[in-house]
């Protein structure tokens, strides 16, 4: 009895020594300082997944690792929404075509002073094709026709009623006689053959002469260019509207007092409401002494220096 209670201890001692070799620390407990009191260790995992991961981090729950970082089940930080303001593309886009604008309004205004300025004139001279006369003041005032040596004519003996000319466009060929008085006063009368111009053409010469003081135009039957400009003592013939030259010698010749050869009677009228509403025509009786407006010819004087006056009327 006693020899077999002495072998079973003898058994128990090797195999409690057997265990002893194969106890392994603890993953838990590395490096952490003493085990755990009671009876008996902690298994040692030995699956793969505790093997490869190694010990958890400190403060971490035991038994658990680290959260996985993709396509775990654990809990992920929600993706930052951003948040960004819509430009105002609309008010951008409107600001960009108003500069756009701007820029080409100034630059064309710029191209066309620029373009005025090239072709403005200062002389007679500068109006190529141009042709000067020599009819003095104190032209008589004559109520029957008029056999001129131009034609239109620039100047010479005319009724004593003036075709108004501030800026009229007129539709019928007035009477030649009012037209020279017309002269007298400053204007320039602008002529066209209507066989030849027509439509938009007599349109580019209305807006030339339309509204502004000192200007007449008309169409002139017979006339041997297309168009003819007059002013006293002073004519250019030309072969198209588009003539460049047109509106040089409108704009040097109408009312201009310093030119030689200039108009006889400076501050004269040009208004004459009953021409506008009923004009003369080729082949009309003059008006006469029934006409509401009319003036006397004016006689040069001499000053004290022997320098010829016009007197203003």
């Amino acid at each position: 009895m006693l020899r077999h209670d002495r072998r079973t201890h003898h058994s128990t001692s090797t195999e409690e020594k057997h265990v002893a070799k194969d106890r392994k620390p603890d993953a838990g407990r590395a490096g952490g300082g003493s085990s755990r009191s009671g009876s008996g260790a902690r298994p040692v995992s030995t699956t793969k997944g505790a093997a490869s991961k190694g010990a958890s981090p400190r403060g971490a729950a035991p038994g658990r690792g680290p959260a996985p970082r993709n396509g775990g089940r654990g809990r992920t930080r929600p993706p930052t929404q951003v948040v960004t303001q819509s430009r105002p593309w609309g008010l951008i886009a409107a600001a960009v075509a108003v500069v756009v604008f701007a820029a080409a309004a100034i630059t064309y205004a710029v191209v066309q002073v620029r373009a005025a300025d090239a072709e403005r004139v200062d002389a007679l001279d500068e109006i190529s094709g141009i042709q000067s006369f020599d009819y003095a003041a104190g032209q008589e005032h004559v109520a029957t026709p008029v056999e001129y040596e131009q034609s239109p004519p620039v100047g010479g003996p005319h009724d004593g009623e003036w075709a108004d000319c501030t800026g009229t466009v007129y539709d019928v060929d007035v009477r030649h006689e009012n037209a020279v008085h017309s002269m007298e006063h400053g204007a320039v009368w602008i002529a066209y053959d209507p066989d030849e111009v027509t439509g938009d053409d007599v349109a580019k010469l209305a807006e030339l002469v339309d509204g502004v003081s000192g200007r007449l135009l008309s169409p002139y039957a017979g006339l041997d260019s297309a168009v003819s400009l007059q002013s006293w003592n002073h004519q250019l013939k030309v072969d198209s509207v588009d003539d460049p030259r047109i509106e040089q010698f409108a704009d040097f010749l109408t009312f201009n007092g310093e030119v030689e050869g200039h108009y006889p009677e400076i501050g004269a009228s040009c208004e004459n409401p009953t021409f506008v509403a009923d004009p003369l025509v080729v082949g009309d009786s003059s008006r006469g002494a029934g006409a509401t407006t009319t003036d006397a010819p004016t006689t040069p004087t001499m000053g004290a220096d022997g320098s010829t006056e016009t007197p203003t009327e």
